[in-house]
């Protein structure tokens, strides 16, 4: 038990091998090559978008706006790939992959402004920078989308390398990226010492304010590299693509082991949780279960998940 307390990746490990074993019984479709390979395709998605929200939870905030900073960062993206050039080739897609994640990591980075100057909490900016992004981009795509993307954009949402997903190599790229920064950087270090005392990390001497600002423009990148994604995989964009994911996001950081006050969280952990909670979708999906039904089980897991989390707390402070 201490060495499951004590390394959480150990705990996913015993989440999925049980998730697997249930759905081996009960859908054993779920477990079949087809389908395993489909949730190599569905994951990605979900996945960045959780590692968008991974790092400002370890500060000990929330980045509620990553499902419309990834539209915003999708629709520039298909703009750019249907209506600038006439006929997108390589370079325009160099070009709108990067006009994606510069707008994301601008709108991250003054969020992040805005949560360290004015030291307002991140739920509150990021609630508002949410509904702003949402009504702006309503009103200028008027409620519509953009879709026809050139063939080596579908190419990248859907095709493979010797067996593997295109899209699933992005987001184990985008996992490593993660992981070196969080815990080989100097900003990995100041964003965990944030998390756990922003006092101290700033007697400490951590440039509290810069800190922020890029950790919030990571996360913005991050969302805006997920809206590419589900541009590629889905040959267009709409304003609410993916906007079922949020809950999906949160439940995965707690579900690892990441601490809703900030300060304590890991990238390996992370990714075992998301397969786990894949699998988990693909079987419901196998089963024959409602979207809403399995919507509101997404919901009473994370209630699941914090309760236990407060009652594993209360136990060790007793201890």
């Amino acid at each position: 038990m201490n060495r499951l307390q004590k390394n959480p990746a150990w705990l996913m490990l015993l989440f999925l091998s049980a998730t697997a074993a249930l759905f081996a019984v009960i859908a054993p479709q779920t477990l079949s090559a087809a389908a395993l390979g489909s949730i190599a395709i569905q994951l990605p998605q979900l996945g960045i978008l959780t590692l968008a929200m991974f790092v400002p939870v370890i500060s000990g905030g929330l980045n509620l706006a990553i499902t419309y900073i990834a539209n915003i960062g999708g629709l520039l993206a298909a703009v750019i790939l249907t209506q600038v050039f006439q006929d997108a080739g390589f370079g325009a897609g160099i070009l709108a992959f990067a006009a994606a994640l510069l707008a994301g990591g601008l709108i991250g980075a003054l969020i992040g402004l805005m949560v360290a100057w004015f030291d307002a909490h991140p739920i509150l900016v990021t609630l508002g920078a949410m509904i702003l992004l949402k009504g702006a981009m309503e009103w200028l795509t008027r409620g519509g989308g953009i879709s026809g993307m050139p063939e080596f954009i579908q190419y990248l949402g859907n095709g493979s390398l010797d067996g593997i997903p295109i899209v699933f190599l992005i987001f184990l790229a985008a996992c490593a990226v993660v992981w070196f920064i969080m815990h080989h950087t100097r900003l990995g270090f100041a964003i965990y010492m944030i998390g756990s005392n922003p006092r101290a990390a700033a007697y400490s001497g951590i440039a509290v304010t810069r800190c922020y600002t890029l950790l919030y423009a990571l996360s913005g990148a991050l969302a805006a590299l997920a809206g590419f994604v589900m541009l590629a995989q889905n040959n267009s964009m709409r304003i609410d693509a993916g906007k079922d994911f949020l809950l999906i996001t949160l439940l995965a950081c707690f579900l690892s082991g990441a601490d809703p006050f900030g300060g304590f969280g890991r990238v390996l952990p992370l990714v075992i949780a998301l397969a786990a909670l894949q699998l988990i979708s693909s079987g419901m999906n196998i089963l024959g279960a409602n979207q809403f039904l399995t919507t509101a089980l997404w919901g009473a897991f994370l209630i699941i998940v914090m309760i236990l989390r407060a009652l594993g707390e209360k136990n060790r402070r007793t201890a």
